[in-house]
């Protein structure tokens, strides 16, 4: 694949990414995800001060598939329509047979009386690797710019 090639497809990756997610579809958007991939949602002051805290940590795709089931069957959480807004994403380098990207995203909320407001900020560092031309994440870090979460964190970032 030629180094448009593989940019375009990482920058489609993002925005699907984001779009699956707004759109509710998260049983599709976890095709975007190798099986033995990590998710993890953290506050960018433990980054900075090398802390394990997480505020969210799933290990691999089947503990994204439970969070999902959970979501769907169990959870009680407020209802709401989530927007991403994705910054221009940067390709860092190759790493791993794969390639370190960041970009920063913005996720709003709004809630059923048609209220939106700004859930969380932050920058997206991930490892996108190609399986059969196509490209998934192996690892999904939010870095988000606070600790604090305003609401329940119910949805994924």
């Amino acid at each position: 694949m030629t180094e448009t090639g593989v940019r375009d497809a990482i920058n489609d990756l993002m925005a699907d990414y984001c779009h699956y997610l707004d759109d509710d579809r998260l049983e599709e958007w976890l095709d975007f995800f190798t099986e033995d991939c990590q998710y993890k949602i953290l506050s960018r002051e433990n980054v900075e001060d090398d802390l394990p805290l997480e505020l969210l940590s799933c290990r691999n795709k089947n503990m994204l598939r439970d969070r999902i089931l959970s979501l769907r069957e169990a959870n009680i959480y407020n209802i709401h329509f989530d927007k991403h807004l994705l910054g221009a994403v940067r390709i860092l380098g190759a790493e791993n047979g794969g390639y370190r990207v960041q970009a920063n995203y913005s996720h709003y909320q709004s809630n059923q009386d048609g209220i939106s407001e700004l859930f969380s900020v932050g920058t997206y560092r991930d490892l996108i690797i190609f399986a059969d031309g196509k490209p998934l994440f192996q690892e999904k870090i939010a870095v988000a710019d606070t600790f604090g979460i305003p609401r329940l964190l119910s949805t994924p970032i």
